[in-house]
Order: C-alpha cells, then structure tokens, then sequence
C-alpha cells in the first residue's frame, strides 16, 4: 500500500510557518544573500536546490517586486517560473479556482497567488495539492514582511523588545506586521485616523502572545523612541472615496518632523510603491534613516527562503 501523501506546506500566514520556521528563512536568507554577493542576478545559487521545479504565478493585481522577487528567486534557486494573468488566464473567464488548483497542481511544483479576496487563496490552498503562497490578499502581505523582518536585522535591530511605529492606514501589511509582532515579541503602535484602524483579530492576536500594541490617532505618538517607523501607501488599489481618505490621512505623513520623535538611529521602511509628498515626504524616503531600497532588494532573498520552507528544504 501506498504511504500518504504529506499535506502541502502552504504559506497564507506568517502563522502557517510559526516563528522558529521563519526564524530559520531569515538565517537562510542572509546566508544566501551573502554567498552571491557581486554574483549576476540570474546565476544559481551554488546548490541550486530547486533544479527542476516549476512556480506558477497567479496575478489579479498588479506588481513589481512581488512578479520579480518570486522569478528571479526561483531562477537562483536553479528552478523556473511562468506567469499567469487572469486577463490571459481561463481564470479570467470564469473558471473556478478549484479546478485551477486541480490543474496546475497537475502542471507546476508550486503556486503563487496575488489577488484582492483572501478567501480566493485560502480556496486555492484547499484544492492544491502543491504549496501555495500568498503573494498579497486584502487580509495580509506575509512575503513582504518576511523581507521586512530581514532588513531590520541587517540593521542591527533585534526583534525581541523592537519598538515599531505604523503611521497611515490599517491594512493589510499592518496586519501581517502585528502578527510578526505576535512571532517575535515586538511591540507596535499603530498611529492612524479614526475609522481607519486595523482589524481586531490582529491586535489580539499580538497582544495575546505577549506584544504591546498601541492604537492611536497621534502620530507623534505612535513614532515616539520607535526603532522602526513603517507606513504605506495610503490608497490601495481599486480603493474609492480617495480624496475623503487623503484628508484623514494627512496628519500623518512620515516627515522630518516625526521621526525626530522616533530614536536617533531609527530606521524607515515602505513596502512601495511610495507616492512621496503623501504618506511619507522626499526628505525622508530619500534621507540616511530610509532602507526601502535594501528592503525591496530583500524580496528576492525572502522569497527564496520562503519557497525553500514550502518544498521542505528549511
């Protein structure tokens, strides 16, 4: 008799790998980083541990660094991949998301999904019987903060105790920000306009497992002593009612002034794409404090370690 088949190791969640599994993506993600330094960016890696597997891509949103992150991570792993636009995709024109798991499971080693519905992804991963990942849903973003995670370590800043300060809107970055916070013991404050928090299932999430989180509508507040100051785009894509939600935002664009209420050695993160003189101004995203570029580099490492962990290599 055939021995069963091991579930798939899916990455919707930060939760889905826990924080020893993650732990160990960004010991392997520097590692990697470090052994291809001044390499070309489409060499493999000297192991190529991913030879001969194949990472299909959903996209139902737009994307840079999520689309380039994941191909050339795949490429330096030794593997490929192939994009899938639900605009060219049977996808597109109604075919259900459960017999598109059937069939690329089929067809390709590992699924990528970037798309608005977080239960599009979670009904993916149900139906796959190869790993999926979850490349951005309106619920959370965990790639990015996993890169995230790894440029606040190569900045010196243990995450234990870290002070993160979140200024904007409550989306679904912050989300997957407090629940590292929840994995790692690190406390956030979470400065946004009225109506504009996030998620309670967040929150609880992180103060559960130990973390502060502080929900305020004082910026200078939420920025105070932070090691990390975080923000976001303010208007996501798709979104309506702009110029009522640019107006509440307002008052907390990160500026000069307000990270001189975070420490003297803190450090600016912007997932991007930043729309400067909004959420943050040009002295800042272009100052000595801001690593957004280190950080968008970090996607690729991230990616990397994540697919690894999801093929049981970490």
């Amino acid at each position: 008799m055939a021995e069963p088949t091991a579930a798939p190791r899916n990455f919707l969640d930060l939760s889905d790998a826990g924080g020893d599994a993650i732990a160990a993506m960004l010991a392997d993600a520097q590692d990697r980083k470090a052994a291809r330094r001044d390499w070309p960016k489409g060499r493999a890696d000297a192991d190529a541990p991913l030879a001969g597997h194949v990472l299909g891509m959903i996209f139902e949103k737009n994307s840079t660094r999520t689309r380039v992150s994941f191909d050339i991570g795949m490429r330096q792993l030794g593997g490929t991949s192939l994009i899938l636009d639900s605009g060219t995709t049977q996808l597109g024109r109604g075919e259900s998301i459960a017999d598109t798991a059937r069939v690329l499971s089929r067809m390709v080693d590992a699924i990528m999904i970037r798309t608005d519905d977080h239960a599009k992804a979670e009904e993916l991963a149900h139906h796959a019987s190869v790993p999926v990942i979850n490349g951005l849903t309106d619920r959370s973003h965990p790639c990015q903060i996993v890169a995230d995670l790894l440029t606040m370590v190569e900045q010196g800043k243990a995450l234990p105790g870290l002070e993160l300060a979140w200024l904007g809107d409550g989306n679904n970055v912050l989300h997957s920000i407090l629940e590292a916070a929840a994995l790692f013991k690190f406390n956030v404050r979470v400065g946004t306009p009225q109506g504009y928090e996030p998620e309670m299932e967040f929150v609880e999430m992180a103060r559960a497992a130990g973390s502060q989180v502080t929900l305020t509508q004082d910026a200078a507040e939420a920025a105070s002593g932070a090691d990390i100051v975080v923000t976001d785009t303010w208007v996501s894509m798709g979104q309506e009612h702009v110029h009522n939600k640019l107006a509440a935002m307002a008052p907390f664009q990160v500026d000069a002034d307000l990270m001189a209420h975070a420490k003297p050695d803190a450090r600016f993160l912007h997932c991007l794409p930043a729309h400067v003189g909004d959420e943050v101004s040009e002295e800042v995203f272009e100052g000595e404090q801001s690593v957004v570029f280190d950080e968008a580099e970090n996607r690729i490492h991230a990616q990397k370690s994540i697919l690894l962990w999801c093929f049981g290599r970490l």
